[in-house]
């Protein structure tokens, strides 16, 4: 059990204007993802991994593309992935901010 404060946690810069900061459990994982670089002209290019993942927009509004669907999402709006299935989102607004849970951990987001 623990406690973080955001000023106290380190962001990870992942990419020009894009943050985060995770913190975990033995078996789950938030992270906060900032991104101020938008809005975007196409979408980021289609990932996946072998976590399940639930995303919850905080702020902001972005295409949320899915297999082979896409829905706009914006503040309020979640989106569950299910483990190996390409995903990607595409900023329409200057800043959004997304609250994403991975189960089980994502190893490669550990410092």
């Amino acid at each position: 059990m623990a406690f973080y404060k955001r000023g106290e946690l380190n962001a990870e810069v992942f990419g020009q204007d894009r943050k985060r900061v995770a913190v975990h459990t033995d078996s789950l994982m938030m992270v906060i993802f900032d991104f101020e670089d938008g809005p975007a002209e196409s979408p980021d290019p289609l990932h996946a991994h072998p976590h399940e993942q639930v995303s919850y927009i905080v702020s902001g509004k972005v295409i949320y593309y899915l297999g082979e669907e896409q829905q706009t999402l914006e503040a309020g709006d979640m989106v569950t992935i299910p483990p190996n299935v390409p995903h990607a989102i595409q900023t329409l607004t200057p800043s959004v901010r997304l609250a994403d849970a991975f189960t089980p951990v994502r190893e490669d987001f550990l410092p």
